[in-house]
């Protein structure tokens, strides 16, 4: 029996980091660098005020309260400001350039908030409310570091820096197969011994998630020469192929069955529960890694395998999950031998397990925001134990 790690790093090798491209900041979001992005300017690029006030000369206001003329507004945005002459205050703006001269704002706050003459009240000391040039990020300097996923705050700092465009990994392209003959299309109606298919959307927004685009090719029934003809006219599309049932020891098991003819997909036992039946390699020199079929397991197969793998071709520098310590709420009892995946819901520190260990529950999947990761050689925990938790998202408030 393969360990979880053993088949991580199986599927981790299957996927070559993608190709680099080179997209405008505005199509750049959820994506991840390729390259370093070096600041084009300063942050600040210019001594400016960080609050609405007025600029002076901390030595003049000693003796308060003072009452000195205004002698120029400063909005944002002036690039022709005046120094501060002696003996007189300049009112200014959040984020204005500083008069030569000045060493202090004073928030307007302090003051009676005169245009012509303003009377001081108070005053802080030297250097308050100032935004000093080059305080945030220098000029040619690294801005953001390659592996950095884009959000809104990277993406603003690229902005901020001069960046027009940044240079990223493509994003993987990846077929979702659900076989099975018991498969319906949700909403249609249902004969004894069907069910609705739920696994293809559950994988196409989990690659999604991941940093990938996911193209959901239509199930097939439990026939070797069909699944093979559906999937190699797609396959050349496709930079990977994730196929969800057929790949436990059953008698129709049309995924196994039909890998094994190419003789390229290696079947696997993992030790781990849900999702024990793994398989994983190419097909026609595609990666391919196969699924077990009950949704749960199809999940945490995913998450624990397929996610990592995508994240790391993506030049993800951190291709995990969040992991946090919890205590659990309430005891639970693991087979030994299997590092067991149990939903949970986490809360300040603490987790409680979300319905039974069944890979068939998928409403309680959805009801959680986390997995327990329970060791192989832990067979029992009591209430109050420590256990470690990976952080899900998705998950119902």
């Amino acid at each position: 029996m393969r360990t979880v790690e053993e088949h991580q790093a199986v599927v981790a090798a299957l996927l070559a980091p993608l190709d680099e491209e080179q997209v405008p900041l505005a199509a750049a979001h959820n994506r991840v660098l390729a390259r370093d992005v070096t600041a084009r300017v300063s942050l600040p690029g210019f001594d400016n005020s960080a609050m609405d006030g007025y600029a002076a000369r901390s030595a003049e206001l000693a003796a308060l309260p003072v009452r000195l003329p205004v002698a120029d507004d400063v909005p944002a945005g002036r690039t022709d400001v005046r120094p501060l002459e002696p003996g007189t205050v300049q009112r200014i703006m959040t984020g204005a350039p500083l008069p030569a001269g000045a060493d202090v704002i004073v928030p307007v706050e302090l003051t009676d908030g005169g245009t012509d003459a303003v009377e001081i009240r108070d005053a802080p000391v030297a250097g308050t409310h100032l935004r000093h040039a080059g305080e945030d990020i220098t000029a040619g300097t690294v801005a953001l570091t390659a592996g950095t996923p884009l959000g809104a705050a990277q993406l603003g700092l690229a902005a901020a820096v001069g960046a027009t465009t940044v240079e990223v990994h493509r994003r993987p392209r990846v077929l979702v197969l659900s076989t099975g003959s018991e498969l319906v299309d949700p909403g249609g109606p249902l004969l004894p011994g069907q069910i609705y298919e739920s696994n293809s959307a559950l994988l196409v927004a989990a690659v999604e998630d991941a940093g990938g685009t996911a193209r959901r090719l239509h199930f097939v029934p439990d026939d070797v020469g069909q699944f093979l003809a559906t999937v190699r006219a797609e396959l050349p599309t496709a930079d990977l192929l994730i196929t969800s049932g057929g790949v436990s020891a059953g008698a129709y098991e049309v995924v196994k069955d039909a890998f094994r003819e190419l003789g390229t997909v290696e079947f696997v036992k993992v030790a781990m529960q849900p999702g024990g039946p793994q398989g994983a390699g190419t097909v026609d020199g595609v990666p391919v890694v196969t699924l077990p079929g009950n949704p749960v397991s199809s999940f945490v197969s995913f998450e624990v395998f397929v996610r990592p793998a995508l994240r790391r071709a993506l030049g993800h520098a951190a291709p995990g999950r969040l992991r946090a310590p919890a205590t659990l709420t309430a005891p639970l009892r693991s087979p030994a031998g299997r590092r067991q995946f149990l939903r949970g819901r986490y809360d300040a520190g603490t987790v409680s397990q979300v319905g039974g260990p069944g890979s068939h529950l998928v409403a309680h999947l959805a009801r959680a925001n986390c997995l327990v990761v329970v060791p192989e050689d832990v067979t029992e925990l009591p209430a109050g134990a420590p256990v470690d938790v990976v952080l899900i998202e998705g998950a119902l408030q």
